[in-house]
């Protein structure tokens, strides 16, 4: 059976004629066009999924990272003009490499050089260190993920997930509340939690729904500074799905009021961390010996 890379050209086979499929069809579909055997349909991993479901699972993972395919619908699946172009450049199908060479790729997934790529030979010898690198590879999918899915939505979307992560933090008072304040005329403050459980103290937050290349730079902070001290504040959290340039990061060293700074794969780990948009999937339990047993 191929690796998951021999999927990529059937699965955009199968959807060249335009037709949106559910995942199960679609699954149907392709391996019916590779040929796929009722043995090979019926491999299973150790984790008891099926081989072929899982390596079509990365194939259409990727397609969709590169933007090859869309997902109008949950678990449904149909060809982008991208894709169209794509299959029809490399008519003897395309692999990993070209998928990864494509700049939708790239700029979608976080850099994890210590994560292998699936389909290929780990290099981690231990296997609890097999596991924890397949755990950061799925994180920094998810991360990835989640990231994409908070820029299609509307700013006000951004600016309540950002409350519902502090929130979720521990912040917010006794009540464990956020008051979300967005909108125009909102002075550069988008919300507002409780810092302690009486409510002395207060952190004020703004959120910025930023394209990875549209970076935060020293203005935007200097604007938050100043909102900051006409609400008579003295912290906040300055919150982007994108990054900070080195001058906005010197900016808010220079200044009294204190500023933290949380950029798009720091609030994507937070979101995962504290399952704000995510969830537990699968659990899996490592067991040792007993070495009490055999005292």
């Amino acid at each position: 059976m191929p690796v998951w890379g021999g999927f990529l050209t059937p699965v955009l086979q199968v959807l060249s004629d335009g037709r949106l499929r559910k995942r199960r069809d679609l699954q149907a579909a392709v391996f019916d066009h590779m040929g796929l055997t009722t043995e090979e349909r019926a491999e299973v991993l150790p984790s008891g999924q099926h081989r072929a479901n899982n390596r079509l699972g990365w194939a259409l993972s990727g397609l969709y990272r590169a933007e090859l395919v869309e997902k109008p619908a949950r678990a449904t699946f149909v060809i982008t003009e991208a894709g169209r172009a794509l299959l029809a450049a490399h008519p003897d199908g395309i692999d990993e490499k070209t998928l990864k060479a494509l700049p939708a790729y790239q700029s979608y997934v976080p850099t994890r050089p210590e994560a292998d790529e699936p389909g290929e030979t780990g290099t981690v010898a231990d296997p609890l260190e097999q596991i924890e690198a397949g755990i950061s590879r799925l994180d920094a999918d998810v991360a990835a993920e989640l990231l994409k899915r908070l820029l299609e939505q509307p700013p006000k979307f951004l600016e309540r997930t950002v409350l519902k992560v502090l929130v979720a933090m521990g912040y917010g008072g006794a009540d464990r509340h956020a008051t979300h304040i967005g909108g125009s005329g909102d002075g550069g403050i988008d919300g507002v939690i409780d810092q302690d459980p009486l409510g002395l103290d207060q952190i004020y937050v703004q959120a910025k729904r930023y394209a990875p290349e549209n970076t935060v730079q020293r203005p935007a902070l200097q604007e938050f500074v100043g909102a900051l001290h006409g609400m008579g504040a003295s912290r906040g959290v300055f919150i982007t799905t994108s990054s900070f340039t080195n001058g906005a990061r010197q900016y808010v060293q220079s200044v009294p009021t204190r500023i933290v700074l949380i950029d798009g794969r720091r609030l994507a780990a937070l979101m995962i961390k504290y399952r704000v948009g995510a969830q537990k999937y699968k659990t899996f339990t490592v067991v040792e010996v007993d070495e009490d047993y055999f005292d």
